[in-house]
């Protein structure tokens, strides 16, 4: 390659200064910044065209992709991640269309077309999107929602339309944003590996289908360069109050139960594409998150529970006899609470108001918010997406740098992209960029391990906290350190001796995992 241009110089001394000023969500995506700025006069103008999308990402939310099949409550739940009720849930124009709801400074939401253009619309009355674009939907991209919502400063959040719809023009959308092709398969230089998520929460009713499978396998090779394991998506079972207790065995006639219980079954099909999948009431959820629980409704409840015995079971039967069924609260209001809480929901409001006829509508509220289990899908949020961002970012850029390398057709090109990666990866602080590659290889079945050594690899690259990652809950720092410290040399032993050439890779890692760890917590 030819030494740079004076012009050239000033462009790279450019992008270097604007990337020195750029805010990175950690250290790692930090280095891959660095790393695409020194290539960038390296590589052809096509490349390094794809590296400043890099860099703009790397600098950016982490970005959730909210999935799943038609008609399985992906809106409502995108709803009470947010804490509004923004994303229309009706089926209509909005629904067949990919939409990003990130953060700013003043609410709006834009239209974006093939061509690149766009075109402002104000939010319906109520706050949301509005159900009809008044525009060509066949001529449109996709959606931006920017809202002020502080949740939003730190994850991007994208609904997508349903896998199975009748649409084909909205499946190919969230296929395209998932990163498959016409057959299902990874196009590894496809506009995915460069502008889509980076992580995805799947949404899953009582039954996992083919396609769901395939469309998170196609998710995580679009976004980790290969088939991926539980680094980057979890799953939800929503709707879980539809769930017949009696059909799931051992369930004892408790719904929760129930729910649990076909969530894990469901883990273990979904295993290793996600890294847990949790029971969810969607549209409870939504209600008690968006401020769609009221006063109003709490004294409507307050009423039903002041019924005869009779009267309340008769009601509680079935969302027929809920509405239709005379009594002194009107129906109009009955119709309200069953759109806002299904039965479950007002069953689970009545006995509380039975324990605590007291009760206020905010705590009543609250109550409602911890059986819709959304508590324990944002701790999850939290602990696989938000904890490791720095990391999820940095492997996907490093996938999207090797693809755009990769898809340039010059070997010079390709072999300089890859030393630099090489050198990257060496530091000790990109680490943990190596733990993730080996959870990723070993979740997928790339490089088989017994089974007890791959549940480890998993649990020690799937976790953040310490504990958690040894198996030890709950133990003294002191039997941390000395456990860790064992199972470092027990990883060292076995990358030397009856490894095989692949799995001593992964041992190295591991072995270096636990070292790390005995580190921290001796100096802590």
């Amino acid at each position: 390659m030819d030494a740079p241009s004076r012009s050239e110089e000033f462009e790279r001394a450019a992008v270097s200064a604007a990337t020195e000023h750029q805010h990175w969500p950690g250290p790692l995506s930090a280095a891959v910044a660095r790393l695409c700025t020194g290539l960038r006069p390296q590589v052809c103008e096509r490349t390094a065209a794809g590296f400043d999308e890099v860099l703009r990402r790397l600098s950016a939310p982490l970005q959730v992709a909210v999935a799943g099949r038609i008609k399985s409550g992906k809106s409502t739940l995108v709803n009470a991640l947010i804490g509004r009720r923004v994303a229309p849930t009706d089926v209509g124009e909005c629904t067949r269309l990919v939409t990003r709801f990130q953060y700013g400074t003043v609410d709006r939401v834009e239209v974006v077309f093939d061509d690149g253009g766009r075109q402002a619309l104000p939010f319906d009355a109520d706050g949301a999107i509005p159900a009809d674009l008044g525009v060509d939907v066949d001529k449109v991209s996709h959606l931006e929602a920017y809202l002020t919502n502080a949740v939003l400063r730190d994850l991007t959040v994208i609904d997508t339309p349903g896998l199975g719809s009748l649409d084909a023009a909205s499946v190919a959308r969230t296929e395209e944003l998932l990163g498959m092709d016409d057959d299902g398969e990874l196009d590894p230089v496809s506009r995915s590996a460069v502008a889509g998520a980076e992580a995805v929460l799947y949404v899953v009713t009582q039954g996992v289908r083919a396609d769901d499978e395939q469309a998170l396998a196609a998710f995580t090779a679009a976004t980790a360069g290969r088939e991926a394991g539980p680094v980057n998506a979890i799953a939800v079972l929503n709707k879980a109050d539809t769930i017949e207790p009696d059909s799931v065995a051992g369930a004892d006639g408790d719904v929760w139960r129930a729910a649990s219980a076909l969530a894990e079954k469901q883990a273990g099909l979904l295993r290793p594409r996600v890294a847990d999948v949790l029971p969810v009431i969607g549209l409870l959820a939504e209600t008690a998150e968006t401020g769609g629980f009221t006063s109003a409704d709490a004294e409507a409840l307050r009423a039903l529970a002041r019924l005869d015995a009779t009267t309340r079971e008769t009601l509680l039967l079935s969302a027929d006899l809920f509405t239709g069924w005379e009594c002194e609260v009107p129906v109009g209001t009955r119709n309200r609470l069953l759109e806002r809480m299904d039965l479950f929901g007002v069953r689970c409001a009545l006995e509380a108001i039975d324990g605590e006829p007291e009760i206020t509508a905010g705590e009543l509220r609250r109550r409602l918010l911890d059986a819709s289990g959304l508590a324990a899908v944002l701790n999850r949020l939290e602990g696989v997406f938000r904890a490791r961002a720095d990391g999820i970012k940095a492997a996907a850029a490093l996938a999207s740098v090797t693809a755009l390398a990769h898809a340039s057709g010059d070997h010079g090109e390709r072999q300089r992209v890859h030393d630099a990666i090489e050198v990257l990866l060496a530091r000790p602080e990109a680490h943990q960029m190596r733990v993730l590659e080996a959870l990723t290889l070993v979740a997928s079945g790339a490089v088989v391990l017994p089974d007890d050594l791959a549940e480890e690899v998993v649990r020690v690259g799937g976790g953040t906290d310490v504990a958690e990652q040894l198996g030890l809950p709950g133990r003294p720092r002191t039997e941390l350190a000395d456990y860790a410290l064992e199972r470092a040399s027990w990883w060292r032993s076995f990358s030397s001796f009856g490894a095989t050439p692949a799995q001593s890779r992964i041992a190295h890692v591991v072995h270096r995992a636990y070292f790390l760890i005995w580190q921290q917590l001796r100096s802590g």
